[in-house]
């Protein structure tokens, strides 16, 4: 196996929205904002090659959106899918699977492109991921959240034919495992979480001994680290509380290697317990591995 860093692009969001209740004082320390309160974020995804497969977690935003779309996010820099892709030898071509984390439009609004009037998958050889849970979640959106489920990212995936389930955790399981967990590929486990939203899942990686955790919007970067700073996105901030803390108990004790989908410096970080409670231990980029 191996592990690649997929960067796609920056783009913007409100600094409060996406510290919640933490005071400005505090966060823009941490990622200063602009004169309009706007923090650049990390557009990045995981390409993760098997013997038979490769497979693509997220695909950003993509491009496909009107000029009023973009000046409400300022897609930004000079990465992009195809970039990156290239700079490891790969193309849209080659990719099996794309695994999305969940549906919100930065996670994958790249899976789909507008090729004349049409809507058309971005990866023509590609099997999509998703999960029943999620999907219904997505498709039937609440009236919060339903600004960030794009019909246009979404009905074309389920149009193309090949869109596929993975398996949730049965009702039953370990209600102390705040993080059940399903296998998805050798060496590659779903845990799902639902703070953010409803069944997001995140692919936790067995990679040259080490355990590797792709966050998505658990923790959107090292500095959501501390247990307050919640977005205002959340779902169910309470719900995310909980998970954050179980996960990075569970992750200083094990060593896990946390790999960032919005921080715009720090691709991953491992964690410690201190007499503050867990904070960075270390940050590195994934092919210092």
């Amino acid at each position: 196996m191996k592990l690649y860093s997929i960067n796609t692009g920056y783009f913007k969001l409100d600094g409060g929205a996406m510290f919640g209740v933490v005071p400005k004082s505090l966060w823009n320390k941490l990622n200063p904002a602009d004169e309009n309160n706007l923090c650049n974020w990390a557009l990045r995804s995981l390409l993760i090659q098997t013997n038979d497969r490769l497979i693509l977690v997220d695909t950003g935003m993509g491009n496909k959106q009107d000029a009023k779309f973009f000046g409400h996010y300022y897609l930004n820099g000079n990465d992009t899918l195809d970039g990156s892709l290239a700079a490891h030898g790969f193309s849209r071509n080659d990719i099996t699977d794309v695994f999305h984390t969940h549906l919100h439009f930065d996670h994958c609004g790249g899976t789909i492109e507008r090729v004349g009037d049409q809507l058309v998958p971005a990866f023509p050889n590609a099997n999509f991921w998703s999960n029943a849970k999620h999907w219904e979640w997505a498709t039937r959106p609440n009236d919060r959240e339903k600004a960030s489920f794009l019909k246009e990212n979404i009905i074309p995936i389920q149009e193309s034919g090949r869109l596929k389930m993975a398996g949730t955790p049965p009702a039953d399981f370990d209600s102390n495992n705040l993080l059940g967990s399903t296998d998805f590929a050798d060496g590659i486990r779903i845990r799902f979480v639902n703070g953010h939203t409803g069944e997001m899942m995140l692919p936790q990686i067995s990679y040259k001994g080490r355990t590797i955790v792709y966050m998505a919007d658990l923790l959107p970067s090292v500095a959501h680290i501390p247990l307050p700073y919640i977005m205002g996105y959340d779902m169910f901030p309470l719900t995310t509380l909980k998970e954050k803390k179980s996960f990075l108990q569970e992750a200083a004790e094990n060593d896990y290697v946390l790999f960032f989908e919005h921080d715009p410096v720090n691709e991953c970080c491992t964690v410690q317990q201190t007499e503050k409670g867990i904070r960075v231990k270390d940050t590195f980029q994934l092919n210092a591995l």
